[in-house]
């Protein structure tokens, strides 16, 4: 099920499915160890001896952000209990700390006892083998703990704070479901303690006025050890758990900057689908630098992995994204991460854990002729030098790029050198798709962005040699895009060369959005013939023409495709295809008048952005961007995975409109072809 809200700091990060249960909480590393491995933690309400989990039928949900900031809200209403329940969660700015307040309003004009529970299905380190959960007299929590990992659960409610009602137990065990049933007639066992498998449940009183409101709260707070969990309750007594989701509304408020934008004519759902896109992006994105592709947990039952890993080209996308909307600071990180993870020959490696470990990987080591080959998608190395150049364009902080100088220009010496010599252009290798291996027109685009942003940063550090040497490999890989990539018949670039046994090259044709690559990095500019040409026949072969719109990836697209060779659906429209239209529009305006052809497809995204489907068992509103809208409903075709590259792209799209020319994208325009002088310091490290 897509996850309908997330919430995070860079450390914690938790996410509630669309029937309001949590269902991910990854600590201490965003997208590293789900300490609940994707299982429910549900909550529940008694009044009058009737009982209902949230989860359940009888509920009418309503699940959305507070604007502007990463605080929930959430209605719920239950006409059976004659109830409606106001929520609101956050997780702190700086603590590893949930704090989950509910208002309770009562419409059957009597006054009530109310009780809410909240059930806790903790598998510390992802698996539930060796788990404690106790009842701590010190703190008046629950606390389950192994090894390292610490979880502290209480509440207040009617009689302040502290936990009364509880209940520990075994789950999955001699047929145990686990402590949600005890909760189920109002009543807790009180067990003080349980090992092993194990689950918990807490619950607290409120007195709700007749026709009238109460509110009481629940945290979750996480450390390494009993006492790092007991001063953090500690804190949330002595402050009380309000002061937490305060202050973190105004942090996110102080953050995301709405007033910092001029908007112009963009409609107010862009402008508000634009400033939500940046706060979801920093949900993903670890402290220490990894830009995570997607914390959906769902996958694993699939696939038995997870999108929870930092792919660098998708992480280059976002930092350039963060970067141009003035984010600087969040991706500093994420430039020192990529500089320790290339390889001894220059290289960036598939994809990564959270911790900077190399993460698991599809992309074979042995060719198909039985030779050696590298498993790399090499557009991921050359768009992280690409988006580091873009960042130093604006910030000039030299003292960053110092000690990373060496790597990247042991990448860009890779970038230069892993080339056929016959036709000047990179050696095969995988797609962004990661559907085929070739010579793909995006993967080269992204090279010369690539070797040109190492040009550019050889120049300022005075490294003459190596700047004259990176810009002749990328003048040599444009010539071998005009004359390998560009075909002459059809006007247009081909998708890429596939390499045969023998070493000669076959053309694929077919019209694919990735060719926008051939633009985007600076290999060409975006008002170009031959890029006009191109971006005309991805307009004419892939727009989708159904009611729902949109453009497909490529030509016969089969992801999710159930056409059945209807002529007008291309594939299943993709929200990354459809914003690069917007931006081919947005690069080569010249007036105020070609900058407006940007709104449509920023209004279609703003528009099919979650959630689209009937079936949806309530209202939410997130603006997270799965892959694609189904071709003909509209409705998401695929859980919300992903969705890193698809909201960076709105960002960055955004903040190209948003932001004055002196110090936007417009400007940078220019800015990709511009040295800087040459500095007497010297190359750093």
């Amino acid at each position: 099920m897509p996850r309908a809200l997330t919430l995070g700091n860079g450390d914690l990060l938790v996410n509630f499915d669309a029937r309001y249960n949590l269902v991910d909480l990854y600590w201490p590393w965003v997208g590293r160890e789900n300490q609940t491995d994707g299982h429910v933690c549900r909550m529940g309400v008694w009044a009058d001896g009737k009982f209902a989990w949230i989860e359940d039928g009888s509920w009418q949900r309503k699940l959305a952000y507070r604007a502007d900031t990463l605080v929930s809200q959430v209605e719920l209403r239950n006409d059976a209990l004659g109830l409606t329940l106001r929520c609101c969660d956050a997780v702190d700015f700086h603590e590893p700390l949930l704090v989950r307040e509910v208002e309770i309003e009562d419409r059957t004009g009597r006054a009530r006892e109310v009780r809410l529970f909240w059930h806790h299905d903790l598998r510390l380190f992802g698996y539930d083998l060796g788990d404690t959960v106790f009842f701590d007299p010190k703190t008046r929590c629950l606390v389950h703990y192994k090894a390292k990992r610490y979880v502290v659960l209480g509440c207040f409610g009617a009689h302040g704070y502290g936990v009364r009602r509880w209940s520990t137990g075994k789950k999955g065990v001699a047929g145990a479901q686990g402590t949600f049933v005890d909760a189920e007639d109002g009543v807790l066992s009180q067990n003080p303690i349980e090992q092993g498998s194990v689950d918990s449940t807490l619950g607290t009183d409120v007195q709700v006025p007749a026709s009238g409101k109460a509110k009481c709260h629940m945290f979750v707070g996480l450390g390494e050890n009993y006492e790092a969990v007991r001063e953090l309750a500690g804190r949330v007594e002595a402050r009380g758990a309000d002061v937490f989701v305060r202050r973190t509304d105004a942090f996110w408020r102080l953050w995301v900057a709405r007033d910092s934008f001029e908007y112009g004519e963009l409609p107010k759902e862009v402008v508000d689908l634009f400033l939500r896109s940046l706060l979801l992006l920093r949900t993903q994105i670890d402290n220490r630098g990894a830009i995570i592709a997607s914390n959906d947990h769902d996958i694993v039952a699939y696939a038995r992995d997870t999108y929870s890993y930092m792919w660098p080209r998708d992480g280059a996308i976002v930092a350039a994204a963060l970067d141009a909307a003035g984010h600087t600071d969040v991706t500093r990180q994420f430039y020192k991460f990529c500089a320790r993870s290339i390889t001894a020959d220059g290289y960036l490696l598939h994809k990564y854990n959270p911790d900077g470990s190399t993460a698991s990987s599809w992309h074979p080591w042995l060719g198909k002729e039985g030779g050696e080959q590298l498993p790399i998608q090499e557009d991921e190395t050359a768009l992280v030098l690409w988006a580091a150049w873009q960042r130093f364009l604006r910030r000039r902080d030299v003292d960053m790029v110092k000690p990373i100088f060496r790597n990247l220009m042991r990448a860009a010496d890779f970038l230069a050198s892993w080339r056929d010599p016959s036709t000047g252009l990179p050696w095969p290798s995988y797609d962004l798709w990661e559907e085929r291996r070739g010579v793909l027109t995006w993967t080269c685009g992204a090279v010369v962005g690539g070797l040109r942003a190492a040009h550019g940063f050889a120049s300022a550090f005075g490294e003459t040699e190596m700047a004259e040497r990176y810009q002749r490999a990328a003048d040599e890989v444009r010539r071998g895009m005009e004359e390998r990539l560009w075909d002459p018949k059809l006007q247009r670039f081909v998708r890429m060369l596939e390499r045969k046994a023998d070493g000669s090259y076959v053309a694929d044709t077919a019209v694919d959005a990735s060719l926008y690559g051939a633009w985007r990095f600076g290999a060409f500019a975006p008002d170009d013939p031959k890029i006009e040409a191109t971006m005309l026949a991805i307009r004419e072969k892939l727009c989708v023409k159904t009611d729902v719109g949109g453009v497909a990836r490529y030509e016969n697209d089969p992801y999710q495709q159930r056409a059945n060779g209807d002529r007008a659906v291309p594939g299943n429209p993709w929200f990354i295809c459809t914003l690069w239209l917007a931006q081919h529009a947005i690069a080569k305006a010249k007036t105020i008048d070609d900058l407006r052809e940007c709104i449509p497809p920023l209004s279609w995204v703003s528009k099919h952005a979650l959630p689209r489907s009937r079936r949806s068992p309530g209202r939410t509103r997130s603006s997270s961007l799965p892959r694609s809208p189904g071709w003909r409903s509209g409705r998401p075709s695929t859980s919300a995975q992903l969705a890193a590259r698809r909201n960076s792209s709105t960002g960055r799209l955004m903040a190209r409109c948003c932001r004055t020319p002196s110090t936007g994208e417009r400007a940078l325009c220019e800015s990709d072809r511009r040295e800087l002088r040459p500095s007497n310091s010297g190359a750093p490290g």
